[in-house]
C-alpha cells in the first residue's frame, strides 16, 4: 500500500511534506478521492512574513476536483494546516501548492478549462467537465486578468482601432490592437472618445507611454479622432484601405437601391456589384456584362468605386495617391451621382489621413483577423451574457497573453515539436 500511496503521491506531482495518505475508489460513482496529509511535526513557512519552520496550530478539512484519473472523477482532500508565526503573531492558513487560494479546482484542472476554453464554447467545456458555467468563468476571468496583470505594452508605438458588436442593438466594444505583433491589447464597452482616454491609462499601467504611440489606424469615427488627437497626441493618424472601400461599397449600394425602382433588370444583382470582380461566379459575370450594357447609374458608380480601389492598390506613395485622388475627386464630382459626389466630399475632408497610409503602409487587415476569430468564439457560444464575459473571451483568444497556465497535457515532447 505504501508503494501505491507512492506513485499516486508522484502522480499528483506532491513533494515533501505532502503525500498521499489514503486512495479510496467507487467504480459505481464514477469517481476517485485521495487523501493528502503531511508528515507529523511538519513544519511550514509563515503564509503573512515568510519566517521559516513556523508550528503548525491547527487544520481545516478542504477539497479540490482534479483531473479525470482514466474515466473517473477525481478529488483532492486534505487537512491544510494553519500556523501561528512566533515572527509576526499571526495565524494564517498555508498555501497548498496544488490549488490556487480560495479555489475549488486544482491548477491543472483549471489549466486544462482554460486551455479547451481557448477553442470551444464556454457551454461545451462546463458540459464535458461537469462544472458549472459560474464556476467555469470565475476560473477563466481571473486567468486572463492575472495573465493582462502581467504584460508588458513598453514597446507599443502603432495601434489599430475597431469596433466589434457586443450583443444585438447598439451594444459595442472597442478594441485596441499592437499591429507590430498583432495582438489585442485593451477593450472596453462603448465606441466614443472615453474609449481612447481607457486606452491610454492602460497603456500606461503596462509600462507602455501614450506619448510614444506615434501611429492609429482607424476608420473615420469622429469620436475616436477626438480621443486619439487628445489622448495619443503623437500619433500620426491614419484611416483603413478596408474603411474607405466599405464606404465606397455604401455609395454604390444606395446608388444601386435608388435606380432599382425604376430598372427591374437590377435586382438580384447587389452582389455581383459589390463583390471583388475576381471573385465572381460565373452566373454574375454574364450578369455584369449584361448590365453594364444598359448605361446604369449604377454601373458609372461601379466604376468609380473600382477606380478608387485600384488606386489605393497602385499608388506607391502619399504624392502619387495625391495626384490621382485628384482627378478620381473631379470625375466623382462630375458623375451625377449623389452618394459618390458625398463619398467624394467626405474622403477629400479626410484625405491627410487617407495619404498618410502610403507612407506608413498601416492597414487594419490584422485587426479584422482578430475580430473574425472574436466574432467566431461569440457564434460558437451563442453570445455571452455580459460585456464583462465578452471582453473575457476577447483576450483570451486574441491577446496573446504570455503568461496564461499551459496545458496540462503539453508534454517536453510537445515543447520541443512547437520550437
Amino acid at each position: 500500500m505504501a508503494t501505491e500511496h507512492g506513485l499516486f503521491t508522484a502522480a499528483l506531482g506532491l513533494s515533501p511534506p505532502w503525500q498521499v495518505t489514503d486512495v479510496r475508489f467507487d467504480p459505481q460513482g464514477g469517481r476517485i478521492d485521495f487523501e493528502v496529509g503531511f508528515a507529523q511535526g511538519g513544519r511550514f513557512a509563515c503564509p503573512a512574513c515568510a519566517a521559516e519552520a513556523q508550528a503548525v496550530h491547527d487544520t481545516r478539512e478542504r477539497s479540490w476536483r482534479h483531473l479525470h484519473f482514466f474515466q473517473f472523477q477525481a478529488f483532492i482532500h486534505a487537512k491544510v494546516p494553519r500556523v501561528r508565526c512566533q515572527a509576526c503573531g499571526k495565524t494564517t492558513q498555508v498555501p497548498v501548492p496544488w490549488a490556487r487560494k480560495g479555489s475549488g479546482f486544482t491548477q491543472r484542472f483549471e489549466a486544462l478549462a482554460l486551455t479547451l476554453c481557448q477553442a470551444m464554447a464556454v457551454n461545451t467545456v462546463c458540459r464535458h467537465l461537469g462544472i458549472s458555467g459560474g464556476a467555469l468563468w470565475r476560473i477563466l476571468k481571473y486567468y486572463v486578468g492575472t495573465a493582462r496583470a502581467r504584460e508588458d505594452f513598453r514597446a507599443v508605438r502603432s495601434v489599430g482601432i475597431d469596433e466589434t458588436a457586443a450583443r444585438r442593438g447598439q451594444n459595442y466594444i472597442s478594441l485596441f490592437h499592437d499591429l507590430a505583433v498583432p495582438r489585442l491589447l485593451f477593450a472596453c464597452p462603448g465606441r466614443d472618445q472615453r474609449t481612447v482616454k481607457h486606452f491610454a491609462a492602460d497603456l500606461a499601467a503596462h509600462g507602455g507611454s501614450p506619448e510614444s504611440v506615434t501611429a492609429a489606424c482607424l476608420d473615420m469615427s469622429k469620436a475616436y479622432i477626438a480621443g486619439v488627437t487628445k489622448h495619443l497626441p503623437n500619433a500620426a493618424i491614419t484611416f483603413d484601405v478596408f474603411h474607405l472601400v466599405s464606404l465606397a461599397n455604401q455609395a454604390l449600394d444606395e446608388v444601386r437601391g435608388e435606380e432599382r425602382r425604376t430598372e427591374p433588370a437590377l435586382r438580384h444583382s447587389r452582389w455581383t456589384w459589390l463583390k471583388d470582380k475576381h471573385q465572381w461566379s460565373d452566373r454574375q459575370i454574364e450578369q455584369f456584362h449584361r448590365l453594364s450594357r444598359m448605361r446604369l447609374k449604377t454601373a458609372r458608380a461601379w466604376r468609380l468605386k473600382e477606380s478608387l480601389r485600384e488606386l489605393f492598390a497602385t499608388a506607391t506613395s502619399a504624392e502619387e495617391a495625391r495626384e490621382q485622388f485628384a482627378r478620381w475627386y473631379s470625375w466623382a464630382r462630375r458623375a451625377r451621382l449623389a452618394p459618390m459626389k458625398r463619398l467624394a466630399a467626405t474622403l477629400k475632408a479626410h484625405l491627410p489621413g487617407i495619404l498618410n497610409g502610403f507612407d506608413s503602409g498601416l492597414t487594419n487587415a490584422a485587426v479584422e483577423g482578430s475580430n473574425s476569430l472574436i466574432q467566431a468564439a461569440k457564434a460558437r457560444a451563442r453570445g455571452y451574457r455580459t460585456k464583462d464575459s465578452f471582453i473575457a473571451i476577447a483576450y483570451l483568444v486574441a491577446g496573446k497573453l504570455n503568461h496564461l497556465p499551459a496545458s496540462p497535457y503539453t508534454t517536453a515532447s510537445c515543447v520541443r515539436a512547437s520550437a
